[in-house]
């Protein structure tokens, strides 16, 4: 029986109705970060994974990240929109009848399983570069205004139909005044109406507005991370001062008196610009850093503590949990370890396949097995057949 690596490995050639019937390899070649592309039944017959009152629900819980978004006439100083931030309570919404406003709903992959495993689909890009699943329910005529990413997204709807205006946006101006990046100008160079189960993939820097038609909708949005180069350096850097150990003080024994006594000793900016090099030289170190950067969880993520021991059997990553590695480290919710042989290939496999089955639990060495108590008594990990808990 092939095995689940030698599956994923035919999955990727495979042409799949989530993409048009595109392999992820042409979808990759011919879209990703080129131009958009509008997918009919992507899901054919897909159906809202969770429900308008379990969306709502979610919304007013304190770590979940929520925003709703009014249109409200010509307000003074906003535009007429109006932008609340969660937790909202069901009694803070609108009634659904009332047109013009949406809640949006961040990370709901964090919360649902269902909604967790769609997110699974989109593995043909790599793990570090995928980011979580969002839910916009909007009533009639809601939707944020005309607006642009500076990263991929997919657009999959759920439920209803939303009218969609896209086109690419060189120089983006915004309205001033406004609590939402509203574009100033924006024409449509295409104009696509989705109906459930139909998807819009949007590259980086394309404009888009979508508007429910015909009363209310639901759309998800599968996002994709994009670290700004300063932020990641900031926090690599960050990571790398914790572990820098270096007590070499600065000396001068040739110091020659000076006439400009406020002018930085070029000896000393050489000192620095030393410094900063020898925080960087060490190409494992700075590897290491970046892996526990990206598997770093949301600050609202919060773990269950384990429900009993960890018993022989299969086992699964809890939805929550960020895991990647690369040629010599394991990272798994911004920390970092080591394996070798026979455990480094079956933790790497966890990483990929997000789950083990109880054969190769079994087959773990001691490294390994000892990785998975702790993982499991972190609550990172969970005993497959074991539900997670509803948040």
């Amino acid at each position: 029986m092939a095995n689940r690596r030698s599956a994923r490995a035919s999955q990727s050639g495979k042409r799949l109705p989530l993409l048009g019937g595109r392999t992820p390899a042409e979808f990759l070649r011919r879209y990703w970060q080129k131009e958009p592309l509008v997918i009919r039944d992507a899901i054919p017959g897909f159906k809202p994974l969770l429900s308008r009152s379990r969306l709502f629900e979610l919304a007013a819980r304190e770590h979940v990240e929520s925003r709703l978004v009014r249109r409200v006439g010509r307000r003074a100083g906003s535009g007429g929109w109006v932008l609340e931030h969660g937790p909202l309570a069901k009694a803070a919404l609108p009634a659904v009848e009332q047109p013009g406003w949406t809640l949006l709903v961040q990370g709901v992959d964090l919360h649902d399983d269902a909604a967790h495993a769609l997110l699974q689909s989109f593995r043909f890009v790599p793990d570090a570069r995928l980011d979580d699943l969002m839910i916009s329910w909007a009533s009639e005529g809601g939707g944020v205004g005309a607006h642009v990413d500076s990263y991929d997204v997919f657009l999959l709807q759920a439920q209803g139909r939303r009218r969609w205006r896209i086109g690419r946006q060189k120089n983006p101006q915004f309205e001033e005044g406004v609590p939402l990046k509203i574009l100033k100008s924006f024409v449509a160079e295409q104009v696509h109406v989705l109906e459930a189960g139909d998807m819009l993939y949007l590259p980086p820097g394309w404009a888009h507005d979508g508007v429910a038609k015909g009363g209310e909708c639901m759309t998800y949005s599968i996002g994709f991370r994009a670290p700004r180069r300063g932020d990641l350096a900031a926090e690599i850097a960050e990571r790398l001062i914790d572990d820098y150990d270096d007590d070499t003080i600065y000396r001068d024994p040739q110091l020659a008196a000076t006439s400009r006594p406020a002018r930085i000793p070029p000896e000393l900016g050489a000192f620095a610009a030393a410094a900063v090099r020898r925080l960087t030289a060490q190409p494992q170190t700075l590897a290491r850093s970046l892996g526990e950067s990206l598997t770093e969880p949301k600050p609202s993520v919060v773990f269950d503590e384990p429900d009993g021991a960890l018993r022989p059997g299969a086992v699964a990553l809890d939805r929550r949990t960020r895991m990647l590695y690369d040629a010599h480290h394991i990272f798994i919710n911004g920390e970092s370890c080591r394996a070798t042989g026979r455990d480094a290939k079956l933790v790497r496999r966890l990483a990929d396949e997000r789950r083990l089955g109880a054969e190769h639990v079994r087959r773990a060495g001691r490294v390994a097995k000892s990785l998975f108590r702790e993982w499991f008594a972190a609550g990172w990990l969970r005993r497959e057949g074991r539900r997670f808990r509803r948040a």
